[in-house]
């Protein structure tokens, strides 16, 4: 039952999505082509901006370095300064690459590309892309809070008391299926609305809506990594 429930997740979508036959499986080619697009794009952007580095950074060094700045600053408020260097680099891998993601589906033309069968989409518009980025982000506090309490870490489903338990442990069921379907169904119901606004006005009127959906395309990225980093500061939080 847990099985087809999960494959019935696996399956939402809106659109004809393309995929690849292998066998009796079914992989979804739309997640891995436009996945490694976005990753190409960020790979090329840090080498051409650290390729040269300057003592007094112009151009798009001050732009990365302003980046790791603000993920720098994001996971020290989040996480502690005792612990926060630690988890730079988680941070802003999924900051990045939610952001970049997010905003490939607004300025990259994906259902305009011509496929045999099916059509691409920005990566956070498959619910398998949001659910594996929150799977990954519950996987990272459960071994940050063993890294450093052990066993003891265990402690907090039942405090402030026993009774608690149940409602501690759903508690770390929903934390990955907010932040999954969160960013899933913003990013899509933002390509949903654009695209309609196209279909019946073509011109001008999409322009705002556009430029609106970049800015909540940024805001559900900063607020996917400020909440991954909340949920690891709150893994290895002490407790008295």
């Amino acid at each position: 039952m847990l099985t087809n429930l999960l494959y019935q997740v696996s399956e939402v979508s809106v659109g004809q999505h393309y995929y690849w036959q292998i066998g009796d499986y079914q992989i979804h080619g739309q997640v891995l082509i436009t996945s490694w697009v976005v990753l190409g794009m960020i790979a090329i952007l840090t080498f051409l901006a650290n390729s040269n580095l300057k003592p007094t950074p112009d151009g798009l060094q001050n732009l990365t370095e302003y980046v790791t700045e603000f993920v720098r600053d994001l996971a020290k408020t989040q996480i502690g300064e005792k612990e926060y260097l630690n988890w730079v680099p988680f941070l802003g891998t999924i900051f990045l690459f939610v952001f970049v993601s997010n905003w490939s589906g607004a300025l990259i033309p994906w259902r305009l590309i011509e496929l045999p069968n099916g059509e691409l989409a920005a990566p956070t518009n498959d619910i398998n892309t949001t659910v594996s980025l929150a799977l990954l982000t519950s996987v990272a506090y459960f071994y940050a809070g063993l890294r450093k309490k052990g066993l003891g870490y265990f402690k907090r489903y039942v405090q402030p008391a026993a009774f608690l338990l149940p409602i501690n442990v759903l508690e770390d069921f929903t934390k990955p299926l907010s932040l999954s379907f969160r960013l899933f169904g913003n990013i899509l119901a933002d390509e949903l609305v654009v695209g309609v606004l196209i279909a019946l006005v073509p011109l001008v009127v999409p322009i705002p809506i556009m430029l609106l959906g970049l800015f909540t395309s940024a805001i559900q990225a900063l607020v996917f990594a400020t909440l991954a980093g909340a949920y690891i500061g709150e893994a290895i939080e002490d407790h008295h």
